[in-house]
């Protein structure tokens, strides 16, 4: 009786594995080619790019980000 119970739980783990797989890809695919392809789509024919792959002779490939020091008011209730 032991050695059924135990082949009995050893085959709905695997089952439970294998429905797992079966519907974590059958639905993660779609997402991600609507959301990473969509993104990318939208992203191309507004002209941004997320990434800058230019590769150019620079002296240094940092980017400014233009931070100013702030008046202390400003970084109350900053939401």
């Amino acid at each position: 009786m032991k050695g059924f119970l135990e082949g009995f739980r050893k085959g709905f783990q695997e089952f439970g594995h294998n429905i797992t797989l079966i519907i974590n890809s059958t639905l993660l695919t779609p997402v991600y080619f609507l959301g990473v392809g969509l993104t990318s789509v939208i992203a191309r024919l507004f002209g941004k790019k997320f990434l800058e792959k230019d590769i150019k002779k620079k002296g240094s490939y940092w980017s400014d980000l233009n931070l100013k020091k702030k008046k202390m008011e400003d970084h109350y209730r900053q939401f």
